[in-house]
């Protein structure tokens, strides 16, 4: 009935071999990362520009051809349009949008979803899993999109094809003969918000909240900071916020890369007589200068300069800047009354306020320079930028997130934000930075392995079943799991947790000792080579593909921005293989196969009509009320935001909340240096687009580690040496291989190296405190020189984070 039956009809388009591939007859050549080819020019001082437009469309054409990449593009972030997988920046809801409405990886992104490339049968028997585990990521992605369903059982040596029937049988028989808490479902922020409910309704269904996501990886000590300080774990800013804000800090974010359409927004502040501060170790083009394609300016001009004030922090540090300002503003209030802080806001609508006054009286200036490597010159001249400021805006992202103290950090930004008020008005507010286009709206509609009480009472009430409400395993706690042997089924929606997560050897031996491991997926990745005993690969739908077969049409989903709008997404792309099924289908139908036809959820009403499934979400999420008919204007509609729509405060007492902590900040021992994890350019979180990180000016390789020279000449080695990264934590050491040190003007004590190359040298206990997020940005290392020989590959190590008390 309906897709949920699927489609078993048609040919594949492509024949893959090794690095070459045919896509309607004309050949296309990929070639894996050679080491041995990085070339070094230098960091850029400019980001976007006509540079970015040519990539934009070389990427479309090569992977999409003309057609497909024309009309991929045109309909992007636009009304009725794709929602882009890129990143989770927000576009206006009040005015003009652009016709081209995306940024440079946001045009990657969809070349890599639009390609013609594909991975059929023919490949998988051609590749056996000892051939793919010696393939680079780049090499997986650049395959193509996977056409079948796919499977490989204990002793065999490649995936084989497999029907939908079976696969799902097969899913339901691991599922059956365990127990729900020893299955784990797994969730990409890429997922729409109608497969996540239904996703997150079948675990609970089940009788587990096993529902880790990237999330944990990412933005968790952000919401585990904001939630009981101002009764809300999201940002708190408009689009138009931006715009009118008088300053606006961009702390621990590179825009340039990971948001690029936020420049245009830092651009405008300015423009409107507001000023930015860019607090990073590294110096990035995207923060100093914006050369917007789709202007005379930027694309022939000098362009738009993006930062008033660069401070280039070490690494750790940042909450020792929040509790220097916090303390010159108390000073600035005390020698000018009524002029610096919100006395009548502090008033009415905080607690804790003289705990955090008293806690801030005196500073340790010596402390504060060497944990920030800021001068107390520098840091007097910010905070007399936020004393005069009467609209202030914190942006932050993962360089923020991923320290052991990084939940303190963050309510340290809050108490900034609370001493001048700033929520509930324009231009003001505070503002994480999501990355996955959805992620946000994931945990919305109920991806979380601790969901609240409230949520959980609506979906028993919604479909009569029994939540359970002990709380579930996070991506972590899940890695640990499966690690010991206390897991049997890990599915996995999206994403490569293989390679996302923190200690890449225990990860890989976490997916090989659980019994079936299940992607839902797109294209080749990691963790479907390091599989479990049994492996079965689930080829979806990407975002921009049309899904039409269905009883009543084509379908729309939802997503949420970074900014709490939901809006619809449609693909119009037809489909690279006729054997492909939607996400909620597949939700559906495994769902019928656990749990049978007779469960008391009408699943497949839900997998053939998408209305179903948001009518089901209306009665259970606040906010959502008449979803279908609002999720279809315009814009969408905005979700509920107490502190941001009247500036009140759900927390247990109605008010937010000022935080006292110690200070903390990251310093290593005599021989080691604080390494920091970080993106390329062309890179979006485990997919590489290319080799070129254009911007650090950074080509043809991946393993290489940005040092200070000063600090190069001090370790004894020199520029483009070869080393080994041996990194330390609790005693344990862990060894990453083959690594060039490339000479860059990083902040002095700090390094950094491209994510997920250096996961393997974060310990899986390197953890911030509370969110228990990985510690990509906290790992103590030192280099030795590379000796010839077997690589140790992912079996190596990370170092004693040290972190200090003050």
């Amino acid at each position: 009935m309906g897709l949920i039956n699927g489609r078993h009809s048609g040919t594949s388009r492509r024949t893959e071999k090794g690095g070459e591939d045919q896509i309607h007859g004309h050949r296309v050549e990929f070639e894996d990362i050679d080491e041995d080819d990085l070339t070094v020019s230098g960091p850029k001082r400019a980001a976007a520009g006509l540079k970015a437009v040519a990539v934009s469309f070389e990427r479309g054409l090569h992977q999409g051809g003309m057609s497909r990449t024309a009309r991929s593009f045109l309909r992007v972030n636009q009304p009725d349009g794709v929602d882009c997988p890129g990143c989770a920046w927000p576009e206006s809801t009040t005015g003009h949008r652009k016709k081209l409405e995306f940024c440079e990886n946001g045009a990657k992104a969809l070349a890599e979803e639009n390609t013609q490339r594909v991975v059929t049968p023919e490949w998988w028997a051609e590749h056996s899993i000892a051939e793919l585990e010696q393939k680079t990521e780049y090499w997986l992605g650049q395959s193509g999109r996977i056409t079948h369903p796919m499977i490989i059982r204990e002793g065999e040596t490649h995936y084989r094809p497999i029907g939908w029937g079976e696969a799902f049988r097969t899913i339901a028989e691991h599922v059956q003969a365990t127990t729900p808490e020893r299955c784990v479902f797994y969730t990409s922020g890429r997922t729409a918000n109608e497969t996540a409910f239904m996703y997150q309704l079948l675990a609970r269904s089940l009788g587990t909240n096993n529902l880790p996501d990237c999330s944990n990886m990412c933005h968790e000590s952000s919401g585990t900071a904001m939630s009981p300080t101002i009764g809300i774990g999201k940002g708190t800013v408009t689009l138009e916020d931006l715009e009118q804000a008088e300053l606006i800090f961009v702390v621990g974010q590179n825009p340039g890369t990971n948001h690029p359409r936020m420049l245009g927004s830092l651009a405008d502040c300015r423009k409107n007589g507001g000023k930015v501060v860019a607090v990073n170790p590294l110096p990035e083009a995207g923060l100093l200068t914006f050369k917007d394609p789709q202007t005379p300016q930027g694309l022939v001009g000098g362009g738009d300069r993006i930062s008033d004030e660069y401070l280039q922090i070490k690494v750790g540090g940042d909450q020792a800047l929040f509790q220097a300002l916090g303390h010159l503003l108390i000073q600035a209030e005390e020698e000018q009354p009524g002029t610096v802080l919100d006395p009548s806001f502090i008033e009415s609508s905080t607690s804790g306020f003289e705990e955090y006054r008293e806690a801030r009286a005196e500073l340790d200036w010596e402390v504060t320079e060497r944990a920030t490597g800021l001068s107390r010159e520098e840091i007097e001249h910010i905070a007399g930028l936020m004393a005069r400021s009467k609209a202030t805006i914190f942006c932050w992202a993962l360089g923020i997130t991923q320290q052991p103290h990084s939940v303190d950090t963050i309510r340290e930004i809050v108490n900034l934000l609370l001493l001048q008020g700033n929520f509930g008005k324009p231009g003001a507010g505070a503002c994480p930075v999501r990355g996955h286009s959805n992620v946000q709206g994931d945990r919305t509609f109920g991806i979380w392995e601790k969901p609240r009480e409230e949520f959980l009472a609506a979906l028993d009430a919604e479909f009569g079943i029994t939540s359970p409400r002990e709380h579930g395993c996070d991506s972590t706690d899940a890695m640990t799991a499966m690690a010991a042997g206390r897991a049997d089924v890990f599915v996995s929606l999206g994403g490569n947790l293989a390679m996302a997560n923190s200690d890449t050897a225990l990860m890989a031996q976490a997916l090989r000792r659980t019994g079936l491991t299940v992607h839902i997926s797109t294209k080749p990745n990691r963790s479907h080579v390091v599989h479990g005993r049994t492996s079965i690969i689930l080829p979806t739908l990407g975002r921009s593909d049309r899904d039409d077969k269905h009883p009543g049409g084509a379908q729309i989903l939802s997503v949420e921005n970074s900014m709490s709008v939901v809006s619809s997404t449609q693909g119009r792309l037809e489909p690279v293989s006729d054997h492909l099924l939607a996400e909620p289908v597949i939700i559906a139908r495994m769902a019928e196969a656990i749990l049978g036809r007779d469960h008391q959820v009408d699943w497949r009403a839900m997998a053939e009509d998408y209305d179903v499934i948001r009518d089901h979400a209306s009665r259970v999420i606040p906010g959502t009320e008449d979803f279908n008919r609002r999720v279809r204007q315009k814009y969408g509609f905005v979700l509920p935001n107490p502190p941001r729509d009247h500036r009140s405060f759900a927390t247990a007492d109605g008010r937010a909340a000022f935080s006292v902590r110690d200070l903390e900040y990251l310093e290593p021992p005599e021989g080691y240096l604080v390494l920091q994890t970080m993106r390329s350019h062309d890179q979006y979180n485990t997919t590489f687009y290319g080799l070129d990180d254009r911007y650090r000016g950074i080509s043809g390789g991946r393993r290489v580690i940005l040092i200070h020279p000063e600090d190069l000449a001090e370790s004894g080695f020199a520029d483009r040496d070869l080393v080994d990264v041996v990194s330390m934590f609790r005693g344990e050491e862990r060894r990453a291989p083959r690594f060039r040190l490339v000479a860059y003007p990083t902040v002095r004590g700090c390094v950094a190296a491209y994510y997920p190359e250096a996961n393997a040298l974060v310990h899986r206990d390197l953890v911030a405190r509370e969110s228990n997020t990985p510690g990509f940005k906290a790992m103590m290392v030192r280099f030795e020189p590379h000796e010839d020989g077997p690589d140790s590959r992912e079996d190596g190590v990370a170092v004693d984070s040290s972190v200090v008390m003050a």
